[in-house]
């Protein structure tokens, strides 16, 4: 058994190296940006697949990486965690339709809901406190996961069709192209950028560049709040108009 993950913060990477903790310690996870990420997945036949939710579907570097390798995920047994800020529907089941197609086999899936990476919406923050206790709570519900695999009964969080209605009626058929594609969107105040390259390093798609000590961001956004939660001098937003709270995983341990 191996896990597999994008995090845009730590949410999902956390999510992953916990559950597979509790299961298999001797399992290693990978992050889809890692070079031998294919190398591995090509040996194991047992994949925890965790990843972020946007707008109740994938995050368009996930989609494009579950296409890109679709060979890959045929006779695979998936076992799906998806980790949202507020509501995710099928959070999970918009990876399993798409894994099914390619000859995977779905043998579960956990929604846990972890602090909001979007830091430039108000409406979407919580205290550190709160965000705390929300990954106490989500660690909580990985530990009840962890068992219930080993008796044989996983978790079929976001699967069936209740969950679908609710991801399609409760977010898709709202914001129908937001994953889709990646967005041009990205903002940069150069007034405030220092031209540290942090956000460039740390991009996983390789969008922002520095061009006469500024960060310039390109078209290809896959919206992961990245570097707008690690940018030292907040320069960085995309949906809202300035940074109001940076947070990663390690914030709320």
């Amino acid at each position: 058994m191996i896990g597999i993950y994008f995090s845009g913060t730590g949410n999902s990477r956390f999510c992953v190296e916990y559950f597979l903790k509790k299961l298999a310690p001797a399992a290693k996870a990978y992050s889809i940006e890692d070079e031998n990420v294919c190398k591995e997945l090509e040996k194991e036949k047992e994949i925890v697949l965790g990843y972020p939710v946007y707008y109740s579907s994938l995050p368009k570097i996930l989609q494009d990486f579950l296409n890109n390798h679709a060979p890959l995920w045929k006779g695979k047994k998936i076992y799906l965690i998806a980790t949202m800020g507020l509501f995710s529907g099928d959070g999970t089941g918009v990876a399993a339709r798409r894994l099914k197609k390619y000859g995977a086999q779905i043998t579960g899936g956990l929604h846990l809901k972890m602090p909001d990476c979007i830091t430039d919406v108000k409406l979407l923050k919580k205290s550190t406190e709160e965000n705390k206790k929300m990954v106490s709570r989500a660690k909580r519900k990985i530990e009840r996961a962890a068992v219930l695999y080993k008796q044989g009964k996983p978790t079929e969080e976001g699967l069936n069709v209740l969950y679908h209605l609710a991801g399609l009626f409760g977010q898709r058929l709202y914001f129908p192209n937001k994953t889709k594609s990646y967005t041009d969107q990205l903002k940069i105040d150069e007034n405030k950028c220092i031209g540290c390259g942090k956000c460039v390093k740390l991009c996983p798609m390789k969008n922002i560049t520095l061009k006469q000590d500024k960060a310039v961001p390109g078209n290809t956004c896959t919206m992961c709040y990245r570097c707008i939660n690690h940018c030292p001098k907040q320069a960085i937003t995309l949906i809202g108009k300035r940074v109001l709270q940076q947070g990663t995983i390690e914030k709320y341990m």
